[in-house]
């Protein structure tokens, strides 16, 4: 969705303040694709400051699928976006000051709000998403949800390249 800027940039400086849909319907990083099941409008207000800089926030709300690092199984993740951007579009990312944010999501005079809200989304990343704070996680040798049943695999031990190595605790274990 873009949202024109030309008002706020002009000699005028009007505000503009504007509800629009939130268009995207997946999220698309390195590690795959994540469907986003629910969202609201994105409520964008441009201010001007001086020159042109512009003071851009933006709010919304999603609910996007991911699934669980443990077991797999999909997990509902709500992200709550509340961004404000400081940025000058006179100048380039190169010549950015530290109290300015870059502004990859402008071109001229339009703001391309799910740029925005992709790079929010991407920032607000989870490190780790579990279905449960005690997720047993995937059985190694057959695949089972430990969390649904157990299976009847034995445990497979340590790893028998590991052997030389254990050795060398037992040699020089204190008694």
């Amino acid at each position: 969705m873009l949202i024109n800027l030309s008002d706020v940039l002009s000699d005028q400086h009007k505000t503009v303040e504007e509800t629009v849909a939130f268009t995207m319907d997946k999220i698309r990083t390195k590690s795959g694709e994540y469907p986003v099941v629910s969202s609201e409008p994105v409520h964008v207000r441009v201010e001007h400051v001086r020159g042109k800089e512009l003071l851009i926030h933006a709010e919304t709300r999603l609910v996007a699928v991911i699934p669980c690092d443990r077991c797999l199984e999909d997990v509902r993740h709500e992200f709550v976006l509340d961004s404000t951007k400081h940025v000058d579009v006179g100048l380039s990312d190169a010549e950015l000051t530290e109290e300015l944010d870059e502004s990859n999501f402008i071109d001229g005079y339009h703001l391309d709000v799910d740029k925005l809200l992709y790079n929010e989304i991407l920032s607000g990343w989870p490190e780790k998403v579990l279905c449960r704070e005690d997720c047993k996680g995937l059985c190694k040798v057959c695949g089972q949800n430990l969390n649904t049943g157990s299976c009847d695999c034995e445990e497979p031990g340590l790893d028998p390249r590991m052997s030389v190595v254990r050795d060398l605790f037992k040699n020089f274990k204190e008694v």
